[in-house]
């Protein structure tokens, strides 16, 4: 396995040696000025000094006057607080221009291979300790908790989209502890010499997978994330041209080789690639809506005639019918129960057949529907033994939190609901 001393590091072309003196700069105020500091200086009595304080008056000064922000300091669950960003774009100044004055200083400098070996152990043991950290908050899970009971009970929809990745985390303690374990071993492996390529390996695709999870489900851990899978990449540097070596081999005909498998590859991934679009589009989200799709609120229901008030009591009255594709209708209890039918619905005569199942199912009923506002629906007919009357309302099903939260980048406490 490689190590540090077996990558050529000499002589440096220019950029590389202009990447170097920014990354050494970067990362080295990042992890101390940041909660990095706390992992890698993990004293068994107090705390580690807070060189992160240092920086409060030139972040506070960017913010008034650059920004025209207020940017304070705040104590929350979040990563992606204002603050946060300004103090990066603080790190970030101080990095060009530390690096341009480096690079104008010391020009004649054709390799730093001493000071590289020293700023990559460094680097190693920052973002190890990190990852061991997160890690063992997931092993032992801590981070992701099993839903509590009021989650149980809360509807779906009233989930932020934090709180879905959370929960169903959560429900799989399994999973979590793997992805725990995944993370403490590749920062253990990073403390070794000899097992370093492995662990970064393991951290590059973890830390990658924990940005793109924060991104998309927003939560507010994405810059701090960045960085770490940035840290990931910096290590992995110095072994990406032995890697591609062994990925494509050195002699031509290793490298037909590899072309030929590469070129088929693409082939299976177009066909893949193809059959799944074209899925998309006929029954997937981008498939054009059936007639009455939503859910619509069922505000007066009678049976045989008789109106059945909406008493969570009544095992027969429903509370809501819900349309969510061409095939299939959905009524919901008073119990929240489901009532599932296969269904088929004429425009022209403005009726649904109602059956059992979607091939050689019993009829199970028809209603005939008149929507007298874009809102409204009133559905008469029978299902079942029974004749009903329904006068719905449409829900405005956007206005769920799952779907209405959208995506921020700054936030200054955690939205996890």
């Amino acid at each position: 396995m490689l190590t540090i001393e077996a990558v050529p590091l000499s002589p440096w072309r220019p950029a590389t040696r202009v990447a170097f003196r920014f990354f050494t700069i970067y990362f080295g105020l990042y992890v101390v000025t940041t909660q990095m500091l706390g992992a890698l200086v993990n004293l068994p009595i107090g705390s580690p000094p807070r060189v992160g304080a240092l920086m409060h008056p030139l972040v506070a000064w960017t913010g008034d006057h650059v920004f025209h922000v207020s940017a304070r300091p705040v104590i929350s669950g979040s990563g992606d607080k204002l603050y946060d960003w300004v103090q990066a774009f603080c790190l970030l100044v101080i990095a060009c221009g530390g690096t341009m004055l480096w690079s104008i200083l010391d020009w004649r400098r054709a390799a730093y291979d001493r000071a590289h070996r020293w700023f990559h152990v460094f680097l190693r043991f920052a973002l190890g300790s990190t990852m061991i950290g997160y890690g063992f908050a997931k092993a032992f899970p801590l981070q992701m908790p099993a839903p509590q009971l009021t989650r149980l009970l809360e509807p779906y929809g009233n989930f932020s989209p934090m709180g879905v990745l959370w929960y169903s985390i959560g429900a799989s303690f399994p999973y979590e502890r793997f992805t725990g374990i995944v993370e403490v071993a590749g920062g253990a492996l990073l403390f070794v010499p000899r097992t370093q390529l492995a662990g970064v390996l393991l951290l590059l695709g973890a830390t990658f997978q924990v940005f793109m999870l924060n991104m998309t489900y927003d939560v507010p851990v994405k810059l701090f994330s960045f960085h770490l899978f940035v840290m990931s990449a910096v290590l992995f540097a110095p072994h990406a041209s032995s890697m591609c070596a062994l990925v494509f081999g050195t002699g031509a005909r290793s490298r037909w080789a590899a072309v030929a498998q590469i070129g088929t590859g693409i082939y299976l991934v177009g066909m893949a690639f193809y059959g799944t679009w074209q899925g998309w589009q006929t029954r997937g989200p981008a498939a054009p809506k059936p007639p009455l799709y939503g859910i619509w609120t069922i505000e007066k229901m009678t049976i045989d005639g008789a109106e059945r008030p909406p008493l969570i009591t009544d095992e027969e009255r429903w509370r809501r019918v819900v349309v969510q594709n061409a095939a299939g209708i959905a009524f919901w209890r008073m119990d929240d129960t489901v009532l599932q039918y296969s269904s088929k619905v004429d425009t022209g005569a403005r009726t649904i057949a109602l059956s059992t199942a979607p091939a050689n199912g019993s009829g199970a009923g028809t209603l005939a529907y008149n929507q007298t506002a874009a809102d409204r629906l009133v559905l008469d007919g029978t299902v079942g033994p029974h004749a009903v009357h329904m006068e719905t309302r449409l829900v405005d099903h956007s206005r769920f939190l799952l779907l209405s939260r959208g995506f921020h980048w700054v936030q200054e406490f955690p939205f996890n609901r």
